[in-house]
C-alpha cells in the first residue's frame, strides 16, 4: 500500500476526534464543560470552552490538510496528555486512550505528512499554501 495514502488515512482518522470534540463544545456539551471549568475555578469558563473547541477544530483541520504537521501533532499530543491527566485520570481506559492518541500524534509529528498534504511555506512577504512534493522534508 502507498505510504502517502497511509499517512493521509492516519491524519484523517486522528483528526476525527478533534473535529467532533471541538464541534461538541459549541453545542450541548459547551455549557456542561463550562460548568466543570467554572467549578475548577477557571475564569470565563464559557469563553474558555469556545476557545478550546476552536483550537480543536483548527488542529483537526490542519491534520487533515497536512499543514504544519509536526507542530500540530506535538501540540495536540500535549493536549491529549493534559486532558488525560486533568479529566480522565480516574478512568483508566479513557486515560490510556488519550496516551495512545498522544503516541500516534507524536509518530505523525516525526513522519512526513506525505505528498497528499498541503503545507504552509512561509516567505518574507507573507505565506502561501502549496502541495507538498513527494520528496518533501520529513517535517510538516
Amino acid at each position: 500500500m502507498n505510504n502517502n495514502f497511509l499517512l493521509l488515512s492516519g491524519r484523517v482518522l486522528l483528526s476525527i476526534l478533534f473535529l467532533a470534540s471541538g464541534a461538541l463544545k459549541f453545542g450541548a456539551m459547551g455549557p456542561v464543560l463550562a460548568g466543570m471549568l467554572g467549578q475548577m475555578g477557571l475564569p470565563a469558563p464559557l469563553v474558555l470552552t469556545y476557545l478550546m473547541g476552536l483550537s480543536e477544530i483548527i488542529g483537526g483541520i490542519a491534520l487533515v490538510l497536512g499543514i504544519q504537521t509536526r507542530l500540530v501533532g506535538i501540540l495536540l499530543a500535549a493536549w491529549c496528555v493534559l486532558t488525560g491527566l486533568v479529566v480522565h485520570l480516574g478512568a483508566p481506559i479513557d486515560f490510556m486512550k488519550n496516551l495512545a492518541l498522544a503516541g500516534g500524534l507524536i509518530v505523525l509529528a516525526a513522519a512526513s505528512p506525505g505528498s497528499l498534504a498541503l503545507r504552509t511555506t512561509w516567505r518574507k512577504r507573507g505565506h502561501s499554501v502549496v502541495m507538498a512534493p513527494s520528496s518533501a522534508s520529513p517535517n510538516g
